[in-house]
């Protein structure tokens, strides 16, 4: 089991929903990646990551479509890249991501909570 966490611990994880704007490969990438850029709309932007679906999700399939991001983390060098956010999946056997991503299309930036 994994450690509790408290209420005001959870407060700090600022969870948003986002739109993939653009959809890159990553070769740089020492497991097979997309580098993404995400639309979190006014407030905070367009922000980058990179994330390792390539096993489920075509490039085509991920443009448009609406994620969930942890847009409060450092950012983290990765290669040549800068990432800037961390989208949330499912892991399942053998890295087999699922993006975390709203039923109903929503405002980009609405907080997760």
């Amino acid at each position: 089991m994994k450690t509790e966490i408290n209420w005001q611990d959870f407060e700090k994880v600022e969870m948003r929903v986002g739109t993939i704007i653009q959809v890159n490969d990553f070769p740089e990438a020492r497991k097979p990646a997309y580098q993404l850029k995400i639309d979190f709309g006014a407030e905070i932007g367009v922000l980058k990551t990179s994330a390792q679906i390539t096993k489920r999700y075509l490039k085509e399939d991920l443009l448009n479509k609406q994620i969930v991001a942890v847009v409060n983390f450092p950012k983290k060098q990765i290669g040549t890249f800068m990432s800037e956010c961390l989208v949330l999946g499912s892991v399942g056997e053998s890295n087999d991501i699922v993006l975390l991503s709203p039923d109903f299309k929503v405002e980009n930036g609405l907080r997760i909570g």
